[in-house]
C-alpha cells in the first residue's frame, strides 16, 4: 500500500484500530504458539503444519503493516452540513420513478456494497459528490452513462 491519503469515517476509523489491536493481542500471539509446536514437531522441511504456521504469520504481519500504514495516512471525514454529498454522506438515489437506493459515501478501504457503502472513487460516487438534493447527474460507468436524481443527502 503506498503512502497516500486514506479517506475513513469515525466508525471506519474504530474498527481498523481494533483490527489491529486484535491482530497484535491476539492473533500474533496465537500465530507464535502455533510456530513453536510445530517446531517441537521435527524436521521442518517435511513439516506441514510449521508451513502452514509460517504461511498464517507471514499472513498476519502483512495485514497488521497495512493497517499501520492505513492509520498513519488516515484523513477521517465527517458529513458536511452543507447539503452537498461528500464523503461520510448517506444520499439517496432515484435510478427510475420507482426504483431508489440509500448509499452511505466512504473512503475505498471502508467500502461494502452489502450494507450499501460505496466508495468515494466509484463511478457512482464520482457523479454525485458536490451535488445537491434535486439535481439529476450522469454517471459515467463501464456499461455506458446513466443518469440519477439525488433526492436527498443526509
Amino acid at each position: 500500500m503506498s503512502s497516500k491519503e486514506v479517506y475513513l469515517t469515525e466508525s471506519g476509523l474504530e474498527e481498523k484500530k481494533k483490527e489491529l489491536e486484535y491482530l497484535k493481542m491476539e492473533k500474533r500471539p496465537q500465530v507464535i504458539e502455533a510456530l513453536k509446536e510445530a517446531r517441537a514437531l521435527g524436521d521442518l522441511s517435511e513439516n506441514a503444519e510449521y508451513d502452514a504456521a509460517r504461511n498464517e504469520q507471514a499472513e498476519v504481519e502483512g495485514r497488521i503493516k497495512e493497517l499501520e500504514v492505513m492509520l498513519e495516512n488516515a484523513v477521517i471525514v465527517s458529513k458536511e452540513s452543507n447539503g452537498c454529498v461528500s464523503i461520510g454522506s448517506t444520499v439517496t438515489i432515484e435510478y427510475d420513478v420507482d426504483d431508489t437506493e440509500e448509499y452511505t459515501i466512504v473512503g475505498s478501504t471502508e467500502a461494502d456494497p452489502f450494507e450499501n457503502k460505496i466508495s468515494n472513487v466509484s463511478p457512482l460516487a464520482q457523479a454525485i459528490l458536490g451535488h445537491r438534493a434535486g439535481e439529476t447527474v450522469t454517471v459515467a460507468s463501464p456499461d455506458g452513462e446513466y443518469e440519477v436524481k439525488i433526492k436527498e443527502v443526509k
